[in-house]
């Protein structure tokens, strides 16, 4: 990957400090816990599969820097900074899923016959370390289908793809989810070109994609968040790809604030509209999107600019960082690592699979 965003080897993490980006390319010393949920909460590592990725990771190397007295200590630790890692963002469901998958292998791994504090150590960090292949993996396939499934449902030979936020390497292990759909297709020769948009307030888009598609020499372009239904009817958009942080059940998605209304300006203008994530971040257990947890952030994302007011004192501030855009309006489908489903069939696709 041109960009790496997580540096990893056993014992030390070391992750690239977003907020600094695209001026300063800045690694930081993750050593606990507290370190990783910190990185998580404040924005300097952000997507969904990373922060599963940098949460688990960060806890490994806890536990290979700590002495524990028995299994049942390590057990309890473990348990204990899991839950309190998931606490960092609510709405992203990765890190909740890979909290519950790292527990059930822990009760695997003190199951066994002769179980000691050394063997299932050693089981816990190979299963965390594992997160970061089998990321970059179902990218790749989810990247392939996406852009295939783009491709065989256009009357062009070139897609021009408008996406959100950013889902890029900096998001994930590697490759990327609705980026790795556009980078899939640019390796294709497919792709004419992708647009994404600058996704206030926090602006993940000016700062985080555009600087990967400049990295990788894609042909993009940049626009405010507002340009975004002009651009659909005066630039020929072939297709919408968005990320996500959380799928319910039936579809319902939740992303970063402002996919909903690219959902709606794309049906309107009969644009395809395709949810790109790996099952990780499909919560089956939700029937729909209004049992979804919103992150609310701080006033000043909105009211500073690096550190710059430029609204009035005394103004009051709304600031969810995510919306729910619901599963009618997924016109394209949903990409997993597994295939493209239409969302009312996500839960039931999925869970043959699983089988």
């Amino acid at each position: 990957m041109a960009l790496e965003a997580i540096k990893y080897s056993r014992g030390e993490l070391r992750i690239l400090n977003q907020l600094l980006l695209p001026h300063l390319t800045v690694y930081e010393a993750v050593k606990t816990t507290d370190d990783g949920w910190n990185a998580i909460k404040a924005m300097k590592v952000r997507g969904a599969p990373a922060i599963a990725i940098v949460g688990c990771l960060s806890l490994a190397v806890e536990i290979t820097k700590s002495e524990f007295t028995s299994v049942e200590a390590l057990v309890e630790f473990t348990r204990e900074r899991l839950a309190y890692l998931v606490t960092a963002r609510p709405t992203a469901v990765n890190m909740s899923r890979a909290a519950s998958d790292i527990g059930a292998t822990l009760c695997q791994l003190v199951a066994r016959p002769g179980a000691t504090i050394d063997s299932v150590e050693k089981g816990l960090l190979e299963a965390i370390e594992a997160m970061m292949a089998k990321d970059l993996s179902d990218n790749k396939s989810l990247g392939r289908f996406g852009a295939e499934h783009i491709m065989a449902n256009s009357q062009k030979d070139k897609a021009i793809v408008l996406t959100h936020c950013n889902t890029g390497s900096l998001a994930t292990s590697g490759y990327g989810t609705a980026l790795g759909v556009v980078r899939c297709l640019h390796e294709s020769g497919w792709l004419e070109r992708v647009y994404c948009t600058e996704t206030r307030p926090y602006n993940q888009g000016s700062r985080l994609t555009a600087y990967e598609l400049v990295s990788d020499a894609i042909p993009g372009t940049l626009i405010t968040d507002s340009m975004a239904a002009f651009a659909m009817k005066e630039r020929g958009i072939t297709a919408v790809v968005v990320g996500a942080d959380r799928v319910a059940g039936n579809g319902d998605t939740a992303n970063k604030v402002g996919t909903y209304q690219l959902a709606v300006a794309a049906k309107h203008h009969g644009i395809p509209f395709y949810v790109a994530a790996p099952s990780t971040s499909c919560d089956l257990t939700l029937e729909g999107g209004e049992g979804i947890v919103i992150e609310e952030r701080p006033h000043a994302e909105l009211t500073e600019i690096n550190g710059t007011r430029v609204a009035p004192p005394g103004i009051d501030v709304w600031n969810p960082a995510f919306d729910v855009t619901p599963q009618d309006l997924i016109t394209g489908g949903i990409v997993t690592e597994l295939g493209v489903f239409e969302p009312s069939k996500l839960k039931e696709a999925l869970q043959a699979k699983e089988k």
